[in-house]
Protein backbone atom coordinates (compact mmCIF):
# COMPACT_ATOMS: atom_id res chain seq x y z
CA UNK A 1 0.00 0.00 0.00
CA UNK A 2 0.83 3.89 -0.56
CA UNK A 3 2.70 5.25 2.51
CA UNK A 4 0.14 7.68 3.38
CA UNK A 5 1.97 9.91 5.64
CA UNK A 6 5.04 9.51 3.18
CA UNK A 7 2.63 10.96 0.10
CA UNK A 8 1.29 14.05 2.38
CA UNK A 9 4.57 14.78 3.83
CA UNK A 10 5.61 14.93 0.50
CA UNK A 11 3.26 16.91 -1.25
CA UNK A 12 4.09 19.68 1.36
CA UNK A 13 7.45 19.90 0.45
CA UNK A 14 6.78 19.71 -3.07
CA UNK A 15 4.47 22.36 -3.13
CA UNK A 16 7.33 24.87 -1.64
CA UNK A 17 9.29 24.56 -5.19
CA UNK A 18 9.48 26.54 -8.12
CA UNK A 19 6.81 25.76 -10.24
CA UNK A 20 8.68 24.30 -13.45
CA UNK A 21 8.59 25.98 -16.90
CA UNK A 22 5.71 25.59 -19.12
CA UNK A 23 5.86 23.38 -22.07
CA UNK A 24 2.75 23.52 -23.62
CA UNK A 25 -0.50 21.39 -23.23
CA UNK A 26 -3.55 20.53 -25.23
CA UNK A 27 -5.73 19.27 -22.19
CA UNK A 28 -9.31 20.05 -21.24
CA UNK A 29 -10.31 22.51 -18.62
CA UNK A 30 -12.83 22.00 -16.30
CA UNK A 31 -15.22 24.55 -15.28
CA UNK A 32 -13.65 24.50 -11.39
CA UNK A 33 -10.18 25.87 -12.96
CA UNK A 34 -8.62 22.29 -12.74
CA UNK A 35 -6.99 20.85 -16.06
CA UNK A 36 -8.30 16.78 -16.96
CA UNK A 37 -5.04 15.02 -17.14
CA UNK A 38 -4.07 11.12 -18.11
CA UNK A 39 -0.61 10.18 -17.58
CA UNK A 40 0.42 7.14 -18.56
CA UNK A 41 3.98 6.02 -16.50
CA UNK A 42 6.32 3.26 -17.11
CA UNK A 43 8.27 2.34 -13.81
CA UNK A 44 9.70 -0.60 -13.07
CA UNK A 45 7.84 -3.82 -10.75
CA UNK A 46 10.02 -2.80 -7.42
CA UNK A 47 8.96 0.74 -7.97
CA UNK A 48 5.12 -0.09 -7.58
CA UNK A 49 5.33 -3.33 -5.23
CA UNK A 50 3.05 -2.37 -1.90
CA UNK A 51 6.03 -4.45 -0.40
CA UNK A 52 8.54 -1.77 -1.32
CA UNK A 53 6.24 1.16 -0.26
CA UNK A 54 4.95 1.85 -3.63
CA UNK A 55 7.13 4.26 -4.55
CA UNK A 56 5.69 5.40 -7.85
CA UNK A 57 2.27 5.55 -5.85
CA UNK A 58 3.33 7.67 -3.30
CA UNK A 59 4.96 10.63 -5.63
CA UNK A 60 1.78 10.53 -8.06
CA UNK A 61 0.08 11.37 -4.71
CA UNK A 62 2.63 13.59 -3.79
CA UNK A 63 2.26 14.96 -7.28
CA UNK A 64 -1.48 15.38 -6.97
CA UNK A 65 -0.97 17.53 -3.75
CA UNK A 66 1.48 20.02 -5.39
CA UNK A 67 -0.55 20.89 -8.59
CA UNK A 68 -4.32 21.12 -7.49
CA UNK A 69 -4.40 22.87 -10.69
CA UNK A 70 -4.58 19.01 -12.14
CA UNK A 71 -6.92 16.51 -12.12
CA UNK A 72 -4.95 13.34 -12.71
CA UNK A 73 -5.87 10.20 -14.05
CA UNK A 74 -2.95 7.72 -13.55
CA UNK A 75 -2.13 4.75 -16.11
CA UNK A 76 0.86 2.86 -14.92
CA UNK A 77 2.27 -0.09 -16.56
CA UNK A 78 5.53 -1.93 -15.64
CA UNK A 79 8.51 -1.58 -18.10
CA UNK A 80 12.17 -1.82 -16.35
CA UNK A 81 14.78 0.98 -16.92
CA UNK A 82 16.88 -1.20 -19.22
CA UNK A 83 13.54 -2.07 -21.75
CA UNK A 84 12.10 1.29 -22.12
CA UNK A 85 13.67 1.54 -25.68
CA UNK A 86 12.73 -1.51 -26.91
CA UNK A 87 9.19 -0.83 -25.76
CA UNK A 88 9.40 2.53 -27.11
CA UNK A 89 10.35 1.13 -30.34
CA UNK A 90 6.69 -0.96 -31.16
CA UNK A 91 5.12 2.50 -31.31
CA UNK A 92 6.93 5.99 -30.58
CA UNK A 93 3.53 7.54 -30.68
CA UNK A 94 1.93 4.87 -28.25
CA UNK A 95 4.57 4.76 -25.08
CA UNK A 96 4.39 6.18 -21.94
CA UNK A 97 3.96 9.70 -21.28
CA UNK A 98 6.64 9.40 -18.86
CA UNK A 99 9.53 6.82 -18.19
CA UNK A 100 12.39 5.50 -16.67
CA UNK A 101 15.54 4.52 -18.88
CA UNK A 102 18.89 3.77 -18.54
CA UNK A 103 21.30 6.64 -20.13
CA UNK A 104 22.59 4.53 -22.56
CA UNK A 105 19.35 4.33 -24.52
CA UNK A 106 19.50 8.39 -24.94
CA UNK A 107 20.85 8.69 -28.82
CA UNK A 108 18.14 5.81 -29.44
CA UNK A 109 15.34 7.20 -27.90
CA UNK A 110 16.31 10.72 -29.86
CA UNK A 111 16.30 8.73 -32.65
CA UNK A 112 12.67 7.31 -32.33
CA UNK A 113 11.44 11.33 -30.96
CA UNK A 114 10.32 9.74 -28.17
CA UNK A 115 12.39 11.81 -25.57
CA UNK A 116 11.83 15.51 -24.66
CA UNK A 117 14.23 18.23 -23.64
CA UNK A 118 14.20 19.30 -20.25
CA UNK A 119 12.99 22.85 -19.84
CA UNK A 120 14.91 25.16 -18.45
CA UNK A 121 13.77 25.33 -14.96
CA UNK A 122 14.23 21.71 -15.39
CA UNK A 123 17.64 21.68 -16.27
CA UNK A 124 18.74 24.00 -13.93
CA UNK A 125 17.31 21.71 -11.61
CA UNK A 126 19.43 18.83 -12.78
CA UNK A 127 22.63 21.04 -12.72
CA UNK A 128 22.08 22.01 -9.37
CA UNK A 129 21.50 18.45 -7.88
CA UNK A 130 24.27 16.31 -9.80
CA UNK A 131 27.49 16.06 -10.77
CA UNK A 132 29.39 16.70 -13.98
CA UNK A 133 29.13 13.34 -14.93
CA UNK A 134 25.73 12.67 -13.99
CA UNK A 135 24.79 15.61 -16.23
CA UNK A 136 26.63 14.08 -19.01
CA UNK A 137 25.01 11.27 -18.79
CA UNK A 138 21.27 12.53 -19.82
CA UNK A 139 23.26 15.17 -22.38
CA UNK A 140 23.59 14.73 -26.01
CA UNK A 141 25.60 15.42 -29.24
CA UNK A 142 23.56 18.53 -29.42
CA UNK A 143 24.53 20.00 -25.99
CA UNK A 144 20.93 19.88 -24.38
CA UNK A 145 19.70 17.53 -21.94
CA UNK A 146 17.13 14.70 -22.00
CA UNK A 147 15.98 13.24 -18.96
CA UNK A 148 16.12 13.82 -15.04
CA UNK A 149 18.75 11.00 -12.99
CA UNK A 150 17.99 10.07 -10.17
CA UNK A 151 20.59 7.42 -9.52
CA UNK A 152 23.93 6.20 -10.65
CA UNK A 153 23.99 3.46 -13.00
CA UNK A 154 27.26 1.00 -12.83
CA UNK A 155 28.05 -2.28 -11.47
CA UNK A 156 31.15 -3.28 -8.95
CA UNK A 157 32.59 -6.17 -6.79
CA UNK A 158 30.86 -7.74 -3.82
CA UNK A 159 33.35 -10.14 -1.51
CA UNK A 160 33.05 -12.11 1.49
CA UNK A 161 35.08 -10.14 3.81
CA UNK A 162 36.24 -13.47 5.80
CA UNK A 163 38.38 -14.81 2.54
CA UNK A 164 40.12 -11.53 1.87
CA UNK A 165 42.20 -8.48 3.38
CA UNK A 166 41.99 -5.14 2.03
CA UNK A 167 44.98 -5.54 -0.60
CA UNK A 168 43.67 -8.76 -2.01
CA UNK A 169 40.45 -7.15 -2.84
CA UNK A 170 42.71 -4.54 -4.81
CA UNK A 171 43.90 -7.47 -7.15
CA UNK A 172 41.46 -9.99 -9.37
CA UNK A 173 44.85 -12.38 -9.14
CA UNK A 174 44.87 -12.60 -5.54
CA UNK A 175 41.13 -12.88 -5.30
CA UNK A 176 41.40 -15.84 -7.92
CA UNK A 177 44.00 -17.27 -5.36
CA UNK A 178 42.16 -17.15 -2.72
CA UNK A 179 38.79 -17.50 -2.94
CA UNK A 180 36.11 -18.74 -6.16
CA UNK A 181 35.18 -15.49 -7.99
CA UNK A 182 32.12 -15.74 -10.67
CA UNK A 183 32.03 -12.99 -13.35
CA UNK A 184 29.41 -12.15 -16.50
CA UNK A 185 31.60 -12.92 -19.37
CA UNK A 186 29.07 -13.46 -21.42
CA UNK A 187 27.46 -10.31 -20.67
CA UNK A 188 28.33 -7.48 -22.93
CA UNK A 189 28.26 -4.69 -20.27
CA UNK A 190 30.36 -6.07 -18.36
CA UNK A 191 32.81 -8.26 -20.26
CA UNK A 192 34.58 -5.08 -21.83
CA UNK A 193 35.82 -3.86 -18.62
CA UNK A 194 38.77 -5.54 -19.23
CA UNK A 195 39.35 -4.43 -22.97
CA UNK A 196 38.80 -1.14 -21.49
CA UNK A 197 40.94 -1.29 -18.81
CA UNK A 198 43.92 -2.24 -21.54
CA UNK A 199 42.90 0.87 -24.04
CA UNK A 200 39.83 -0.02 -25.78
CA UNK A 201 37.85 3.18 -26.61
CA UNK A 202 34.32 3.65 -27.76
CA UNK A 203 33.42 6.58 -29.86
CA UNK A 204 36.60 8.64 -29.07
CA UNK A 205 37.29 10.86 -25.83
CA UNK A 206 34.20 12.23 -25.50
CA UNK A 207 32.41 8.72 -26.10
CA UNK A 208 30.39 10.80 -28.96
CA UNK A 209 32.17 10.66 -31.88
CA UNK A 210 30.65 8.19 -34.43
CA UNK A 211 33.49 8.62 -36.78
CA UNK A 212 36.13 7.55 -34.27
CA UNK A 213 34.47 4.13 -33.71
CA UNK A 214 35.35 1.59 -31.37
CA UNK A 215 38.80 0.43 -31.01
CA UNK A 216 39.36 -2.90 -28.85
CA UNK A 217 42.81 -1.52 -28.59
CA UNK A 218 46.59 -2.60 -29.33
CA UNK A 219 46.73 -5.22 -26.71
CA UNK A 220 43.19 -6.69 -26.94
CA UNK A 221 44.71 -9.95 -28.38
CA UNK A 222 46.20 -10.48 -25.07
CA UNK A 223 43.53 -9.69 -23.27
CA UNK A 224 41.12 -12.11 -24.86
CA UNK A 225 43.87 -14.69 -24.10
CA UNK A 226 43.55 -13.27 -20.59
CA UNK A 227 39.82 -14.26 -20.82
CA UNK A 228 40.14 -17.71 -22.09
CA UNK A 229 42.61 -18.21 -19.30
CA UNK A 230 39.77 -16.97 -16.89
CA UNK A 231 37.40 -18.84 -17.98
CA UNK A 232 39.51 -22.35 -17.56
CA UNK A 233 40.57 -21.25 -14.20
CA UNK A 234 39.36 -23.73 -11.58
CA UNK A 235 38.43 -20.92 -8.90
CA UNK A 236 36.27 -19.24 -11.46
CA UNK A 237 32.44 -19.82 -12.77
CA UNK A 238 31.09 -17.37 -15.39
CA UNK A 239 27.62 -15.86 -14.65
CA UNK A 240 25.45 -16.28 -16.52
CA UNK A 241 23.59 -13.26 -15.16
CA UNK A 242 21.57 -15.67 -12.48
CA UNK A 243 24.15 -18.32 -11.91
CA UNK A 244 26.84 -16.02 -9.58
CA UNK A 245 23.92 -14.92 -7.20
CA UNK A 246 22.80 -18.55 -6.63
CA UNK A 247 26.99 -19.56 -6.25
CA UNK A 248 27.31 -16.99 -3.42
CA UNK A 249 24.37 -17.99 -1.57
CA UNK A 250 25.41 -21.23 -1.83
CA UNK A 251 28.86 -20.34 -0.38
CA UNK A 252 30.25 -21.55 -4.09
CA UNK A 253 31.60 -18.19 -4.64
CA UNK A 254 33.64 -15.70 -3.02
CA UNK A 255 33.10 -12.98 -5.19
CA UNK A 256 30.15 -11.58 -7.70
CA UNK A 257 29.97 -8.53 -9.66
CA UNK A 258 26.52 -6.78 -9.90
CA UNK A 259 25.02 -3.33 -8.83
CA UNK A 260 22.83 -2.05 -6.14
CA UNK A 261 19.77 -3.74 -7.11
CA UNK A 262 21.03 -7.23 -5.49
CA UNK A 263 22.77 -5.15 -2.60
CA UNK A 264 19.46 -6.68 -0.44
CA UNK A 265 20.17 -10.43 -1.67
CA UNK A 266 23.58 -9.77 -1.55
CA UNK A 267 23.84 -8.81 2.01
CA UNK A 268 21.42 -11.85 2.72
CA UNK A 269 23.46 -13.99 1.44
CA UNK A 270 26.66 -13.13 3.23
CA UNK A 271 25.56 -11.26 6.57
CA UNK A 272 27.96 -10.35 8.27
CA UNK A 273 31.06 -10.90 5.79
CA UNK A 274 29.17 -8.89 3.44
CA UNK A 275 31.71 -6.32 1.89
CA UNK A 276 31.58 -4.19 -1.57
CA UNK A 277 34.29 -2.36 -3.59
CA UNK A 278 35.29 -0.82 -6.77
CA UNK A 279 36.91 -3.13 -9.16
CA UNK A 280 40.23 -4.60 -8.91
CA UNK A 281 42.80 -4.67 -11.31
CA UNK A 282 44.11 -7.62 -13.00
CA UNK A 283 47.85 -8.21 -14.85
CA UNK A 284 48.07 -8.08 -18.38
CA UNK A 285 51.55 -9.16 -19.70
CA UNK A 286 53.31 -8.96 -16.26
CA UNK A 287 51.20 -5.04 -15.99
CA UNK A 288 48.76 -4.32 -13.26
CA UNK A 289 45.45 -2.87 -15.65
CA UNK A 290 42.02 -1.64 -14.07
CA UNK A 291 39.58 -3.37 -14.75
CA UNK A 292 36.90 -0.19 -15.54
CA UNK A 293 33.46 -0.56 -16.15
CA UNK A 294 30.48 1.58 -17.84
CA UNK A 295 28.92 3.89 -15.74
CA UNK A 296 26.35 6.14 -16.46
CA UNK A 297 22.71 7.00 -14.83
CA UNK A 298 19.22 6.20 -14.69
CA UNK A 299 16.95 9.12 -15.30
CA UNK A 300 13.29 9.77 -16.14
CA UNK A 301 11.98 11.39 -19.25
CA UNK A 302 8.80 13.07 -21.00
CA UNK A 303 7.40 11.91 -24.03
CA UNK A 304 6.93 14.98 -26.46
CA UNK A 305 3.92 12.88 -28.31
CA UNK A 306 2.29 13.19 -24.56
CA UNK A 307 -1.39 14.38 -24.72
CA UNK A 308 -0.56 16.75 -21.96
CA UNK A 309 3.32 17.79 -22.56
CA UNK A 310 3.55 20.39 -20.00
CA UNK A 311 2.42 17.41 -17.00
CA UNK A 312 4.20 14.78 -18.52
CA UNK A 313 7.24 17.16 -18.34
CA UNK A 314 6.74 18.81 -14.57
CA UNK A 315 6.42 15.16 -13.53
CA UNK A 316 9.67 13.86 -15.01
CA UNK A 317 11.02 16.25 -13.09
CA UNK A 318 8.96 15.59 -9.81
CA UNK A 319 10.42 11.98 -9.74
CA UNK A 320 13.90 13.51 -9.91
CA UNK A 321 13.70 15.93 -7.22
CA UNK A 322 15.35 15.90 -4.18
CA UNK A 323 12.58 14.89 -2.15
CA UNK A 324 11.85 11.61 -4.58
CA UNK A 325 14.95 10.57 -4.47
CA UNK A 326 15.01 10.80 -0.69
CA UNK A 327 11.98 8.64 -0.46
CA UNK A 328 13.52 6.36 -3.27
CA UNK A 329 16.52 5.55 -0.90
CA UNK A 330 13.84 5.21 1.84
CA UNK A 331 11.85 2.51 -0.46
CA UNK A 332 14.38 0.99 -1.89
CA UNK A 333 17.87 2.12 -1.20
CA UNK A 334 18.19 3.22 -4.80
CA UNK A 335 21.18 5.40 -4.08
CA UNK A 336 20.68 9.03 -5.13
CA UNK A 337 22.55 11.10 -7.48
CA UNK A 338 21.76 14.33 -5.70
CA UNK A 339 25.11 15.92 -4.34
CA UNK A 340 22.71 16.56 -0.80
CA UNK A 341 21.87 13.13 0.26
CA UNK A 342 25.23 11.73 0.50
CA UNK A 343 24.29 10.95 4.55
CA UNK A 344 20.53 9.45 4.33
CA UNK A 345 19.86 7.15 7.18
CA UNK A 346 21.30 3.22 6.44
CA UNK A 347 24.35 5.06 4.13
CA UNK A 348 26.72 4.36 6.30
CA UNK A 349 26.06 1.38 6.97
CA UNK A 350 25.86 -0.04 3.53
CA UNK A 351 29.24 -0.75 1.92
CA UNK A 352 27.63 -0.69 -1.73
CA UNK A 353 26.96 3.20 -1.58
CA UNK A 354 30.33 3.95 -1.23
CA UNK A 355 31.47 1.08 -3.49
CA UNK A 356 29.06 2.31 -6.56
CA UNK A 357 30.45 6.08 -5.70
CA UNK A 358 34.20 4.85 -5.74
CA UNK A 359 33.53 2.77 -8.82
CA UNK A 360 32.26 5.67 -11.00
CA UNK A 361 34.75 8.38 -9.70
CA UNK A 362 37.75 6.02 -9.89
CA UNK A 363 37.12 2.25 -12.25
CA UNK A 364 34.85 3.59 -14.81
CA UNK A 365 34.09 5.36 -18.41
CA UNK A 366 31.13 7.00 -19.19
CA UNK A 367 29.08 4.58 -21.57
CA UNK A 368 28.37 5.96 -25.04
CA UNK A 369 24.76 7.18 -25.35
CA UNK A 370 24.57 7.73 -29.11
CA UNK A 371 22.73 5.40 -30.89
CA UNK A 372 25.51 3.78 -32.97
CA UNK A 373 26.40 2.01 -29.46
CA UNK A 374 23.79 -0.72 -30.55
CA UNK A 375 26.64 -2.41 -32.85
CA UNK A 376 28.28 -3.68 -29.81
CA UNK A 377 26.15 -5.71 -27.53
CA UNK A 378 25.42 -8.71 -29.66
CA UNK A 379 28.97 -9.13 -31.18
CA UNK A 380 30.26 -8.65 -27.54
CA UNK A 381 28.39 -11.24 -26.40
CA UNK A 382 29.07 -13.39 -29.18
CA UNK A 383 32.51 -12.99 -28.27
CA UNK A 384 31.73 -13.71 -24.36
CA UNK A 385 30.10 -16.70 -25.35
CA UNK A 386 32.79 -18.30 -27.57
CA UNK A 387 35.43 -17.96 -24.77
CA UNK A 388 32.70 -19.60 -22.05
CA UNK A 389 32.21 -22.34 -24.37
CA UNK A 390 35.25 -23.40 -26.07
CA UNK A 391 35.01 -21.87 -28.86
CA UNK A 392 37.61 -19.12 -28.37
CA UNK A 393 41.11 -20.78 -27.69
CA UNK A 394 44.41 -19.68 -26.81
CA UNK A 395 45.49 -20.17 -29.86
CA UNK A 396 43.09 -18.60 -32.22
CA UNK A 397 42.19 -15.69 -29.77
CA UNK A 398 44.05 -13.35 -32.22
CA UNK A 399 42.31 -14.00 -35.19
CA UNK A 400 39.07 -14.08 -33.21
CA UNK A 401 39.40 -10.95 -31.67
CA UNK A 402 40.45 -9.06 -34.94
CA UNK A 403 37.37 -10.93 -36.69
CA UNK A 404 35.26 -9.10 -33.66
CA UNK A 405 37.16 -6.03 -34.40
CA UNK A 406 36.12 -6.19 -38.17
CA UNK A 407 31.88 -7.20 -37.32
CA UNK A 408 32.20 -4.02 -35.07
CA UNK A 409 33.81 -1.65 -37.96
CA UNK A 410 31.28 -2.98 -40.30
CA UNK A 411 28.55 -2.81 -38.29
CA UNK A 412 29.30 0.93 -37.68
CA UNK A 413 29.84 2.35 -41.46
CA UNK A 414 25.77 2.64 -41.68
CA UNK A 415 26.51 5.12 -38.63
CA UNK A 416 29.57 6.64 -40.01
CA UNK A 417 27.83 7.10 -43.05
CA UNK A 418 24.86 8.45 -42.27
CA UNK A 419 26.72 11.47 -39.70
CA UNK A 420 28.63 12.58 -42.96
CA UNK A 421 25.33 12.95 -44.77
Amino acid sequence: MINWKKAVGLGAAFAMLVPLAACGSDSSSSSSGTTDVTLTVWAPSEDQSSDNGNWLGAMETAFEKAHPEYKITWKNDVVSEGDAATQVKTDPSAAADVYMFANDQLGTLIDLGAIGQLSTDAEKQVKEQNSQSMIDSVTSTDGKLYGVPYTGNTWFMYYNKSKFSDSDIKSLDSLLEKGKVTFPITNSWYMPAFYAGAGATFFGSTGTDVSDGISLGSDADAVTEYLVNLENNANFTNDDDTSGLALLKSGDADVYFSGTWNSADVKTALGDNYGAAQLPTFTLNGESKQMEAFAGSKAIAYNPNAKNTKAAAEFAAFLGSTEAQKAHWEDRQIIPTDKTLTNLDGMADDPAVQAQIDTINNTSIVQPTIAAMNVWWDPCKSMGDGIVNGDVTLSNAAQKTTDWQNQIDSALKSYQTSSES
